[in-house]
């Protein structure tokens, strides 16, 4: 794979034809992370979504196959398909078993069963259910309008609030977390910090557990902050350049204030967690653990 060029593997991965009783939308998913897997970030799909019966999928699969035959040469297709209504399902599974040159996925029925078996429950059949506007959905437009309003230590009066309170030096991730974070529901202020101000008094009424240190080493912080002053350099003035220089990417101060960020982490007795050589993800998913071990989330119900 490595030696072929980006237009040589997508040409590679064939057409993945999507066939849903609802939009589609998770074997859309499935089917860009596998493609991913042969240097395929946008392979080529085709929907055929909110399908009714299993003759319209038949009638799709071999009036497709007919194409590739007469304009590939080549009668064989790659199907993807979620399809909760056993009706359809069913009978399709018959007709792939007499159909070899289909070459096709069921991407939810094992998930779906295996659920089944562990919980005792039978699944509704049916289609659409991921979609369904409940108040997750609001949960979590309203976590991320919460977090835009407290980004970078606006309105620290709201600290309280938030279902988690990042502190951090300026570049330690806080604002890509915070919206990260959001995007799970969570509520999410972020704080920075540096040696020259006192942190809003606020910070000292939240709930420890609830408190996340951003840390980093000196000499990542140093690298990425050079970084963002070579970036910045064509947009500020002269000595507007040089002081920002000055104040955000020397050594010595750069120790100080995490050295400053330290010592107030330890008085707030707060959960620090490093972010070095670490996806926004990875790092995520350790704030989440440590989260929910004081505050365990509600499974959700669809009634």
């Amino acid at each position: 794979m490595h030696n072929k060029t980006p237009a040589e593997r997508a040409a590679r991965v064939p057409t993945i034809h999507i066939i849903s009783d609802s939009i589609g939308e998770t074997a859309q998913v499935v089917a860009r992370a596998a493609a991913a897997q042969f240097g395929v970030t946008s392979p080529h799909l085709e929907i055929f979504s909110k399908v009714k019966s299993f003759e319209e999928v038949r009638g799709y699969l071999l009036e497709h196959a007919r194409h590739h035959e007469e304009v590939l040469g080549d009668d064989r297709m790659l199907v993807m398909y979620t399809l909760v209504n056993a009706d359809i399902r069913e009978p399709l599974q018959g007709f792939l078993a007499e159909h070899p040159h289909i070459v096709a996925v069921d991407v939810l029925t094992a998930a779906v069963a295996a659920v089944s078996e562990m919980s005792g429950m039978e699944p509704v059949g049916k289609p659409g259910m991921l979609r369904v506007v409940d108040h997750n959905y609001f949960k979590r437009i309203g976590a991320l309008e919460f977090t835009i309003a407290h980004d970078d230590g606006q309105n620290p009066e709201d600290l309280t609030k938030a279902d988690i309170v990042l502190l951090g030096v300026s570049r330690s991730s806080k604002t890509p977390l915070s919206i990260y974070l959001a995007q799970q529901g969570l509520r999410v202020a972020n704080v920075p910090l540096d040696p020259t101000t006192e942190p809003p008094s606020q910070i000292f009424d939240v709930d420890r557990t609830r408190l996340f240190g951003l840390m980093i080493t000196p000499e990542v912080l140093l690298d990425i902050r050079r970084k963002r002053i070579k970036k910045a350099a064509g947009k500020a003035g002269g000595g507007q350049f040089a002081m920002l220089a000055k104040n955000y990417a020397d050594p010595e101060y750069i120790y100080r204030d995490l050295e400053a960020s330290r010592a107030l982490m330890r008085r707030l007795g707060c959960i620090v967690v490093h972010t070095e050589g670490r996806a926004v993800e990875e790092t995520a998913q350790e704030i989440l653990r440590y989260y929910e071990r004081s505050h365990p989330s509600n499974t959700d119900i669809i009634e």
